[in-house]
């Protein structure tokens, strides 16, 4: 084999590699490309999360809301509850001191 026949079977060679890594390309390029009716597809999914998004912050929102006026009628009810008990222990007393006064009074008399 001389010289031009070697750099001829070189080049048919490369020629053929060229071709075959082409066409490799166009088949991949073939079956991974995305169709239109796929990038609509994805496009409303895309928009459905979105909304999810929103309703989960608005949602969040709410409940943040919600548990802050829970707490603070909780801390009112209890406020409301201590005073009430207060009330109750000032009056037992003083119900334990006229029974007394009266006790005093009917013993003496």
């Amino acid at each position: 084999m001389n010289r031009t026949q070697f750099i001829i079977a070189t080049a048919i060679i490369l020629f053929v590699a060229f071709c075959l890594g082409w066409f490799a390309n166009w088949l991949v390029h073939r079956f991974t490309r995305v169709s239109r009716s796929d990038v609509g597809e994805l496009e409303k999914m895309s928009q459905e999360l979105h909304e999810a998004e929103e309703t989960r912050d608005q949602a969040i929102t709410y409940l943040q809301q919600r548990e802050a006026e829970l707490t603070n009628q909780l801390s009112q009810t209890e406020a409301e509850l201590s005073a009430a008990m207060e009330g109750l222990r000032d009056a037992r007393l003083e119900t334990e001191e006229l029974r007394a006064y009266i006790e005093r009074q009917n013993s003496g008399g």
